[in-house]
């Protein structure tokens, strides 16, 4: 299978000549004569090439422009029309493919690459395989805690990661109008209402216990000054012994 996602989100509005770059999966950024930027994506039907403009750069983002692609792609593998797929006429987008986008659109403001990773890694191992291919428009409270509950008490550093991360996804989604009304992943006066506080349930570190034969442990208290001074008198007269004979 061809790479996809080649191009960056810094790399468009750059371009010095036209052209067409290839992002991966037939979605291209073509650049025309007066440098003015759109993406289109190309594919085969019964034989011929098409091209379907997904929109100009100063509308449609990089990963806007992947999301009307898969969108498209999917729609043409299902003997579908590809135009009604990116008017969001042949069906919702599942809550991986608006990860995948927040990921694409916010990633070159993170710190790093790791973080981006990370994201990733924690959605796939957790929110992927409950909730990855729901609709956005779908998702309530009930499929939100789905995911995190199961690891609220016992990786509750990981559980609280998560669950931002989808509220931020649902956030997005519904400023692109991919999903109406309250965020059911939102902390503050909805899910902290259901699940306990992070600090009641956060790991704690317990120091081991002495071990049972240490005198000085089980000595009662009124004995231990004794044990104390008997010690330190032990320890002064190895001292002396090895003074050297006058």
């Amino acid at each position: 299978m061809a790479a996809r996602h080649k191009l960056k989100a810094n790399q468009v509005g750059k371009a010095t000549k036209p052209g067409m770059v290839n992002d991966g999966g037939g979605l291209y950024l073509s650049t025309s004569k007066t440098l003015s930027q759109s993406w289109i994506w190309r594919y085969k039907k019964h034989g011929k090439t098409h091209d379907l403009g997904l929109g100009s750069t100063q509308d449609v983002t990089l990963a806007e422009a992947r999301v009307s692609a898969e969108a498209a792609r999917k729609a043409v593998q299902a003997g579908k029309d590809p135009k009604a797929a990116i008017r969001g006429d042949s069906g919702p987008v599942t809550f991986k493919a608006a990860a995948e986008a927040y990921i694409e659109a916010h990633g070159a403001g993170w710190k790093n690459a790791k973080h981006a990773q990370q994201w990733t890694n924690t959605l796939t191992t957790y929110a992927y395989p409950k909730i990855g291919d729901l609709p956005v428009a779908q998702l309530d409270t009930e499929r939100v805690l789905s995911v995190i509950t199961p690891i609220w008490k016992t990786k509750n550093e990981t559980a609280s990661r998560v669950r931002m991360r989808i509220e931020n996804v649902l956030a997005w989604a519904t400023v692109m109008g991919y999903r109406e009304g309250m965020n059911p992943a939102i902390w503050s006066g909805h899910l902290n209402k259901l699940l306990p506080p992070r600090e009641k349930v956060a790991a704690r570190t317990h120091f081991a216990a002495l071990p049972y034969g240490d005198r000085f442990c089980r000595e009662p208290w009124e004995s231990r000054r004794n044990c104390i001074r008997q010690t330190q008198l032990s320890r002064g007269g190895q001292c002396i012994k090895l003074l050297p004979n006058r």
